[in-house]
């Protein structure tokens, strides 16, 4: 059977995607760095994923990468965890690195590169945004066939604490007025569809907008989740005019972007999405299923 190289592969989705891979009974080149977590590579290994040490930002490697290899997805992004200015950030890692990757792709005669990306035409202008268009671009003219994922929110990035939304005491930090609609989606629903896209005629040169089940007002959420664990939350409110003033104020990329982001998350992001689930297959997480997930003891 064809061999899936997937790039990213101890991140958040990329994780989840092998898993998925693995799980279906395909096999799974993870592209690793030397860097990476032992524990997430170990765990990768255990699985059934074939170890690859490689960097986007090391051409040769990316090269052998691909070898033998008749699928590649690439979820590489120096953010949010691993930036670091003028080392591992947008323009070296997600612009260069996954242009290398391409080429490299191209080079090797992959048939066809999934690229999870970013909402491009629904946030403003930051180096997030030009960088994951940049890489959109480059796909486009490369040749290659490309399918492109744009998912909205990720439940487990923006209804957690590193955003300020902490369930587990009871608070949470709303951005704008959090009356807006957003179409939250689950990490392991984009994985589903990165793995769904392989050889599907409708992914086939597309670009998939991807979101939850239900569009939610970030208010709505807590009460689902002050339902669900049976507490009121404590809530901040983050004015939009305060957000715009933290990205004019700051020269680095990473904080410029994150503060596009919550500019985004302030005006919404509703994704319908009943033609897609259909179309691919895929059964989406909702919103009070994440609920409970998160509120449920282990």
């Amino acid at each position: 059977m064809s061999t899936v190289l997937v790039a990213g592969a101890t991140g958040m989705v990329g994780s989840e995607i092998c898993r998925n891979l693995l799980a279906e009974g395909r096999p799974v080149r993870a592209l690793v760095r030397g860097t990476s977590d032992p524990a997430k590579v170990e765990k990768l290994r255990s699985i059934g994923a074939e170890i690859f040490q490689g960097d986007v930002r090391e051409r040769d490697s990316l090269d052998k990468a691909c070898q033998g290899v008749t699928h590649v997805i690439s979820t590489v992004s120096a953010m949010p965890f691993s930036y670091e200015a003028g080392v591992n950030d947008l323009r070296i890692t997600d612009v260069e690195g996954n242009s290398s990757l391409i080429e490299a792709a191209k080079a090797n005669g992959v048939a066809q590169f999934v690229f999870t990306s970013i909402a491009v035409d629904e946030v403003p202008e930051s180096p997030l945004k030009w960088a994951n268009g940049e890489v959109e671009r480059k796909l486009k003219e490369s040749g290659l066939v490309y399918t492109l994922l744009r998912p909205s929110f990720f439940m487990e990035v923006w209804l957690g604490p590193a955003v300020g939304f902490d369930a587990a005491n009871a608070k949470a930090t709303i951005y704008g007025t959090g009356q807006n609609p957003i179409s939250w989606i689950a990490v392991r629903d984009v994985a589903r569809f990165a793995v769904c896209s392989l050889d599907h005629p409708a992914a086939k040169n597309a670009t998939l907008r991807l979101g939850g089940p239900e569009a939610i007002s970030p208010q709505e959420v807590v009460r689902i989740f002050e339902e669900t664990g049976g507490h009121s939350f404590e809530l901040q409110f983050i004015p939009v005019e305060v957000m715009e003033a933290q990205q004019a104020a700051t020269t680095d990329g990473m904080q410029q972007s994150f503060f596009a982001a919550m500019r985004a998350y302030a005006d919404g992001d509703r994704v319908e999405m009943a033609d897609t689930y259909r179309t691919f297959s895929v059964q989406p997480t909702t919103l009070k299923e994440y609920a409970r997930q998160v509120l449920t003891p282990m």
